[in-house]
């Protein structure tokens, strides 16, 4: 990719400020280097986002240019701003709503078949605010993108099961994953689509929240039937399948992969969740269940609802569990250790001793994020420590606290994604002879 320079108009300076790549997948590290600058000169590094919902997101970071005039992101310290020290990708994880937004945003990508276009700007002085009415010394832009050149989006509306498929390009075959989000609902693509810039065959399946999908109506079957529509696709090698669950997404595939006669995974991963309340009736059921808890629910004095006391203590009832002993592939659990939504790191304790119990341990790896909040996403998303949510089955809108802190959530996104695509190649690709099978 070649080198974006963009050159500043201003007289008497002209300083340069290349990010590179312009145009890369949201999980690749960008450079951004600033020449050309005095020595030792005070500048301000700006990221500005407008969201599809035309909203702006910003992050800042303090610099001083060494003796060549030259600030290096992914070599000097941000001595102030909204992310410090030495961080390559802060302008990104970084990013807030700017001062005077509406309250409880989260940035999610909606249509991921357009890029997430970001401004890179630096002024002069370390500026804290007010930058709309600055004019920078230089500007860039660079596109991030959850799907790679030749990736195929195909819409799934098959024997009532609703969901999008993304396909690697080229011909196949392609391991299979079933991609499933949590309460939040909708349907939502943009990890399927990053991981199908990865090679597989990834179907984000939507279970909660349509008018016309009622939870009474959602059960078993209905994710039996998705798994078989990915399995059966001409493009996805049927016996190298995963599961990928995220907070009440976990649930759905740890009680498939004890339960189910029809879904036989090759290995699942689990993202902040929980083997308490097991799907194993309608989504409306489990759903009347969990109410009967809701009193454990509390609020801060932001007004925030803290979740997680809902599944705590964790039930000594094995009816009030999945059986996870029972669960015969690989099992990677992904955790925060700040999570305020679902006691998920209380449950992977659990389930380690259900599984020691049962011996089938040797199957479980538990990754562990001290100071990461709930929502752990791909990587360089921003941290989003409480937001906006709608809780299902009352339709009330809330604020929900995540939890986390916005470095070590970013830490915890980045490491976690390198391991769970690790994972998923490890028994999907690598095992037995389908290595070679895709080579012939």
């Amino acid at each position: 990719m070649a080198l974006l320079w963009t050159v500043s108009t201003e007289v008497g300076t002209c300083p340069l400020l290349s990010v590179q790549p312009s145009r890369a997948q949201v999980d690749e590290k960008v450079q951004i280097v600033v020449m050309n600058l005095l020595p030792n000169q005070k500048v301000t590094l700006h990221s500005l986002h407008q969201s599809e919902d035309k909203d702006f997101w910003e992050a800042f970071g303090h610099y001083i240019s060494d003796e060549y005039g030259t600030v290096t992101v992914a070599k000097d310290e941000s001595l102030g701003g909204t992310y410090e020290g030495t961080e390559q990708m802060g302008l990104l994880w970084s990013m807030r709503p700017i001062p005077g937004s509406r309250p409880g945003l989260r940035l999610r990508k909606m249509n991921i078949l357009t890029p997430i276009v970001i401004h890179i700007s630096v002024y002069g002085g370390h500026l804290s605010q007010g930058f709309s009415q600055q004019t920078p010394l230089a500007t860039s832009v660079t596109e991030r993108w959850y799907v790679a050149p030749g990736v195929q989006r195909v819409n799934i509306r098959e024997n009532g099961v609703r969901g999008t498929l993304f396909l690697p390009p080229g011909p196949g075959l392609y391991p299979g994953v079933l991609d499933l989000w949590g309460g939040g609902g909708g349907l939502v693509e943009y990890r399927s689509g990053l991981l199908a810039s990865h090679g597989f065959a990834s179907m984000a399946l939507e279970y909660l929240g349509p008018e016309d999908l009622r939870t009474a109506d959602v059960d078993v079957s209905y994710f039996e039937k998705a798994y078989q529509i990915l399995q059966n696709h001409p493009k996805v090698q049927r016996d190298r399948m995963a599961m990928l669950g995220l907070s009440f997404g976990s649930a759905v595939t740890l009680s498939m992969a004890a339960y189910s006669k029809v879904i036989k995974p090759q290995c699942c991963v689990c993202i902040s969740g929980s083997h308490v309340f097991p799907v194993d009736k309608s989504l409306f059921e489990v759903f009347e269940g969990m109410k009967k808890y809701i009193g454990r629910v509390q609020v801060n004095e932001e007004n925030q609802v803290i979740h997680r006391n809902i599944i705590l203590p964790i039930p000594s009832d094995p009816a009030l569990k999945v059986d996870v002993g029972r669960i015969k592939c690989p099992l990677l659990l992904v955790n925060a250790g700040d999570d305020q939504n679902w006691a998920s790191v209380e449950s992977a304790e659990d389930m380690e001793m259900m599984m020691e119990k049962a011996g089938n341990r040797d199957l479980l790896t538990v990754l562990t994020y001290p100071g990461a909040g709930h929502l752990i996403e791909p990587p360089y998303s921003p941290h989003f420590r409480a937001s906006n949510f709608i809780l299902q089955g009352v339709k009330e809108k809330i604020v929900m606290l995540w939890g986390g802190q916005t470095k070590p959530h970013a830490y915890a996104q980045e490491d976690s994604w390198e391991k769970i695509l690790a994972f998923l190649r490890k028994h999907l690709y690598f095992s037995s002879n389908f290595a070679v099978k895709a080579k012939l």
